[in-house]
């Protein structure tokens, strides 16, 4: 049986779309914002009844074709002449709606495929929008989709407080095993956000990967092609707070990473030694066509998963990590990172310096892994599920 996320559940159940219908309603999406049949989440609130006033795009716009930190304009929807706001400018402050675009809306819907990592910033839209609707006195409606990871295992630490940021609004480890629904509701119930309201899936189980729910992948966001990358993303953005590429330019982002000055093949052994297991780390050469190290071929690795229940991303990652701080020309990223440019990058991915400072003095990996570890193990992830775990 395919999964019936939160739009399908507006356009095949009548008594759900009453929700929408005769509404003035605000909508966030991207590509990935379809039905099981590939149909928009626009055009489903449109057949329902809706008056779409609005349309709002988050990182990478509502297109999604901006790559990663790339400012979107605001923009006009061709079809339904309706504005298209951009929630992704340059600072902190363009990432929540202004109140005025909220005026004259009933509602505003969020639809958006999140990846099952904090860094993936969608989830964080629709926080914001969350607290943005509660002073404005206009009901949030998010239409629940698959964390495609699952939501049964959860890894790497909730940062500390002090290093939240749009890469993690909240403390929640970085594999957090919830649905977007279940994050925003979690924001609710801690702030008193009164003006949400979650649309569940129909046939979601917490052991299913993506591959179990039936339903299609539509690249969320440029760098996001397949559920391989996401696979690997809770581990592979790390790469982001480094001078090595995550891929970006490659056809294969975040599973194939590397550098010029990088020996693969030691790389690939010391991942397969202290990664876990899950996985196989195959040294390669790319040529990145945009982004790091742009037209030149590089020593690379590529991650090929081979059992995703088993794969630990995170940790497979740490260790490519902590092995190319071996090598000289390797740093980490000083420039300005997600609105932040008074911290490393890698310290608001891990969430926590430590993990950065342990890497410079050659700490081992299950060192590596246990900064932290008693945050995670205080996390009480199952107190956020809106979903049988069976």
């Amino acid at each position: 049986m395919t999964v019936r996320t939160g739009l399908d559940r507006i356009a095949h159940d009548s008594e759900v779309n009453t929700l929408v219908r005769g509404r003035s309603i605000g909508l966030v999406a991207h590509p990935a914002s379809v039905t099981a049949t590939l149909v928009h989440a626009k055009d489903v609130l449109a057949g329902a009844g809706a008056n779409i006033r609005a349309l709002f795009g988050p990182e990478h716009g509502y297109g999604g074709e901006a790559q990663d930190m790339i400012g979107v304009e605001d923009a006009r929807d061709p079809e339904t002449n309706a504005p298209i706001r951009s929630l992704y400018g340059a600072t902190f402050d363009s990432l929540s709606p202004a109140p005025a675009w909220l005026e004259g809306l009933d509602a505003l819907v969020v639809d958006l495929q999140d990846v099952g990592s904090r860094y993936y910033t969608f989830v964080w839209t629709a926080v914001l929008c969350a607290r943005v609707c509660q002073r404005a006195g206009v009901e949030l409606i998010v239409l629940d989709r698959p964390n495609p990871l699952g939501g049964l295992t959860i890894e790497g630490a909730p940062q500390l407080e002090k290093l939240r940021s749009f890469v993690g609004l909240r403390s929640v480890p970085v594999r957090h095993g919830l649905t977007i629904g279940e994050i925003v509701a979690d924001a609710a119930k801690d702030e008193g956000l009164d003006c949400v309201r979650v649309v569940k899936m129909q046939g979601w189980t917490r052991d299913m990967l993506f591959e179990d729910t039936g339903l299609p992948w539509v690249l969320p966001s440029p760098n996001m092609p397949t559920v391989d990358t996401a696979r690997v993303y809770p581990g592979g953005c790390l790469l982001e707070g480094t001078n090595a590429s995550e891929g970006r330019g490659c056809t294969r982002p975040f599973e194939v990473f590397g550098a010029p000055w990088l020996d693969a093949r030691a790389l690939a052994a010391a991942m397969m030694r202290d990664g876990g297991a899950g996985f196989i780390a195959r040294p390669t050469t790319v040529r990145p066509t945009f982004h790091k190290w742009a037209g030149q071929t590089i020593g690379a690795v590529q991650v090929h998963g081979t059992d995703a229940r088993a794969f630990s991303p995170y940790r497979a990652y740490i260790a490519a990590l902590r092995e190319m701080k071996k090598h000289p020309q390797f740093h980490w990223r000083t420039e300005k990172y997600e609105f932040v440019d008074d911290v490393p990058a890698i310290d608001l991915l891990t969430g926590d310096g430590r993990v950065r400072e342990a890497i410079d003095q050659g700490a081992g990996v299950d060192e590596l892994m246990a900064i932290g570890r008693e945050r995670l193990e205080a996390y009480d992830h199952r107190a956020k599920w809106l979903y049988d775990p069976r």
